[in-house]
């Protein structure tokens, strides 16, 4: 068993990304039945007691370990580590902020942590603040980024270098070809997170798996949301966007997120992708994708 299978207490070292909306449990569960480790997301949940649905429900559809990704954007992070806590969840990524102010908050509720990171210096920070492992995110991932991205080929090799703790990669996975890879960088595990939306199991609207599906290697680009950036599907808003022709931003909320993500308004909101959306042909189970990418 290898450290970050010991940590998750999964079969397998992969690490479903938290994906807004769409961890609904239904694909966090398939995930952890497969041999995987499912995380729900926080990133821009409102109501605390809907996370805590959400964790009931998903303990109700598998007795496997599972997750919860912490968004330190959100206000209400700590609340959600509290509920997560009650409800049995032992392991959670931390992403969108320095984790400093709320790692003493995990440790006190019995927690074991595992940082995102997006450089080689934040990936020492993490270590030096007691995380238990962290997720090297290469620039080519989908959602949220920073302005500083390095790619996932640069960025894993170089934390594995400068940490003592596991490393897990992400940016770039969707099979069994990226796994290998990451593993020959040097690390211990993947997280994956666009492979996952075009499931059987994922709530996304079919639009939104279509659009994955049909993405060539260039169908993604940058969004400036100016705190930070997102990486999503070049769909007519986002082109628009990307050519300056938007005189606002667009909502980055959880009902834009529920109209254009489940719902399919591609005039909604931005749909959220990684550059290995090119590499993605077939819309197939959690299982089914499991399986080849440890075969």
């Amino acid at each position: 068993m290898s450290k970050v299978t010991d940590l998750l207490g999964s079969q397998y070292p992969i690490i479903q990304g938290a994906m807004g909306v769409i961890c609904n449990p239904e694909l966090v569960a398939a995930v952890s039945e497969a041999g995987g480790f499912g995380l729900l997301a926080t990133a821009f949940a409102e109501d605390v007691e809907a996370v805590r649905e959400q964790a009931k429900v998903t303990k109700k559809l598998t007795n496997k370990p599972s997750g919860a990704n912490l968004f330190m954007m959100n206000p209400l992070t700590e609340n959600f580590a509290k509920v997560l806590a009650e409800e049995g969840i032992r392991t959670v990524t931390v992403s969108g902020g320095s984790p400093k102010a709320l790692i003493p908050l995990l440790r006190d509720l019995g927690l074991k942590v595992i940082v995102v990171v997006p450089t080689v210096e934040v990936a020492k920070g993490a270590e030096g603040l007691g995380a238990d492992a962290v997720v090297a995110e290469g620039s080519e991932s989908g959602g949220v980024q920073g302005f500083k991205g390095v790619s996932t080929m640069v960025l894993v090799p170089a934390v594995v270098d400068e940490v003592n703790i596991p490393v897990i990669a992400a940016g770039g996975i969707s099979d069994s070809c990226g796994y290998k890879a990451a593993l020959a960088l040097g690390a211990e595990g993947v997280q994956i997170g666009t492979r996952f939306i075009a499931t059987k199991e994922c709530i996304a609207h079919a639009v939104y798996k279509n659009t994955i599906v049909a993405a060539a290697d260039t169908g993604t680009g940058l969004v400036n949301m100016l705190r930070f950036q997102i990486r999503a599907l070049r769909t007519t808003l986002v082109e628009r966007l990307l050519k300056g022709q938007e005189s606002s931003m667009p909502d980055f909320t959880w009902q834009a997120m529920e109209d254009s993500w489940i719902k399919g308004d591609l005039e909604a909101g931005v749909l959220p992708a990684g550059q290995v959306a090119g590499r993605i042909s077939t819309i197939l189970s959690v299982r089914e994708i499991i399986k080849e990418i440890v075969a």
